[in-house]
């Protein structure tokens, strides 16, 4: 059974990827900016993957356990499109999600993401939102902790994600401990993908609560890169926004 819907994804993926120009698919390298140099993306839309996957599910009666190895074995490979497709597939099944699931998406971002989109999708359609739901506080702030002391990039990075996933849910949040993790946050970021992490955090955070942000943001500049001042600051009115980005 896992083989045969494995080998299905794998064959529909395959016969919807869109044909593309060298200079189409260097775009896109240049945009995803994999951290491994094989690694493959067929440039087809998250809409059309999540259609194959629907219909995949719909044909196989397989059970969780089956969905969740199926997740395991398509993660592995190194084609963005094969990734998308085994969080999508997995996600099919959330009713029966637990902190295990967690674990087991822990594991596949930890070992098998190469890429933003990959951490941002897979946190920002399944593991934030199943984190978000009522009864599932205690595990979101604990898997939200753990993650941000990893030394994995992108482990680091889905914490802040999931935190601004749960934000959007809730649309309020803990002023005290998103500052707390941005602090943590702040000690690594010579990688870019944390600072854009912070600063979509912080701009998500905004959305609910600008003043507060406003002057999070204009207390402690000197602490923040320009560019994680741009990316905090983006959905503030233009007025405040000229304040944060005031140099002293």
């Amino acid at each position: 059974m896992i083989e045969k819907i494995i080998n299905e994804i794998k064959t529909q993926l395959e016969e919807k990827k869109p044909t593309l120009e060298s200079e189409q698919k260097q775009r896109m390298h240049r945009i995803i900016n994999p951290d491994i140099e094989d690694y493959e993306i067929f440039g087809l839309k998250v809409a059309d993957t999540e259609k194959i996957i629907k219909i995949i599910h719909e044909k196989f009666d397989c059970t969780f356990e089956e969905a969740t190895e199926v997740y395991r074995l398509l993660s592995r490979y190194n084609i963005e499109e094969y990734k998308f497709a085994a969080f999508l597939f997995l996600n099919r099944f959330k009713k029966h999600f637990s902190s295990d699931t967690i674990n087991v998406f822990y594991e596949g971002i930890l070992k098998h993401c190469h890429t933003w989109s990959m951490c941002d999708s897979s946190c920002i359609r399944v593991v934030g939102p199943f984190l978000a739901k009522k009864g599932n506080e205690f595990l979101a702030r604990n898997t939200i902790n753990e993650w941000s002391d990893s030394e994995n990039l992108w482990i680091k990075r889905a914490s802040m994600v999931i935190l601004l996933k749960n934000t959007m849910v809730h649309k309020d949040f803990e002023e005290e401990y998103v500052f707390n993790l941005v602090k943590k946050m702040l000690t690594d970021v010579e990688s870019n993908y944390i600072e854009k992490g912070i600063g979509w955090l912080l701009k998500t955070c905004s959305k609910y609560k600008p003043d507060i942000i406003m002057n999070y943001l204009i207390r402690n500049k000197d602490q923040f890169t320009r560019l994680i001042l741009r990316y905090a600051s983006e959905k503030l009115p233009n007025d405040k926004r000229a304040i944060v980005l005031k140099k002293n």
